[in-house]
């Protein structure tokens, strides 16, 4: 487990060329797959603060992708069994994740694999944290009852199995959690210190205040 502490902001945002340099490196074509895991889960897509919306408005819009190579859980699908379960089947059939990018929550989740979460899950419905629902409630004008309660999420046996991972860490409020993460045990209380037992590199930054 390698940890690097950048001195500064605009450093540590260099590393996002090494996401670039992941893929061609890996040098995709039509019938082999890189596929980059982001930490999404899935709020109603039609709202504008809905992780689908974020994540095209602040990445797949700026970047040389293909929609249809696009993968982003349906929270308003009819079959939300169905919808995991595909899910899952198409990153079989693409290989695997290649490099997954995450986070860290102050509370040591990652995605929303909140504490007590299982550390061998795989893409599932999750009830949300009252912690969490409260962190979400600024991107809802402050009310609670606009906030989702339940998300479909990537479980932790997923992201174990990517090849790699980098995970972003900003701000001194989630240093214990790091710690707690990478100096003492696993434990599905700190989901994150699973990532001691991947077989592959796992990469962490921590960013300054």
């Amino acid at each position: 487990m390698k940890l690097i502490i950048p001195d500064d902001y605009s450093q540590a945002s260099e590393w996002a060329a090494y996401i670039r340099n992941c893929i061609i490196q890996f040098n995709p074509g039509p019938d082999k797959y890189f596929t980059l895991g982001l930490p999404t889960g899935s709020t109603p897509l039609d709202h504008p603060e809905s992780y689908c919306s974020f994540t095209w408005n602040n990445f797949f819009k700026h970047v040389d992708i293909h929609p249809e190579n696009t993968h982003i859980l349906d929270g308003n699908a009819a079959d939300l069994k169905v919808e995991y379960d595909g899910f899952e089947e198409k990153i079989t059939a693409a290989g695997r994740i290649e490099l997954f990018v995450g986070h860290l929550g102050p509370d040591g989740h990652i995605t929303f694999n909140e504490r007590g979460s299982s550390l061998v899950s795989r893409t599932h419905v999750k009830t949300l944290a009252m912690d969490t629902i409260l962190a979400n409630a600024r991107f809802f004008d402050g009310d609670l009852t606009k906030v989702p309660t339940m998300a479909l999420m990537v479980g932790m046996g997923t992201i174990m199995d990517a090849r790699e991972m980098m995970i972003l860490i900003m701000g001194a409020h989630k240093a214990f959690a790091l710690y707690k993460a990478i100096e003492e045990e696993v434990s599905h209380m700190w989901t994150m210190s699973a990532f001691q037992q991947h077989p592959h590199r796992v990469c962490m930054m921590r960013m300054p205040p």
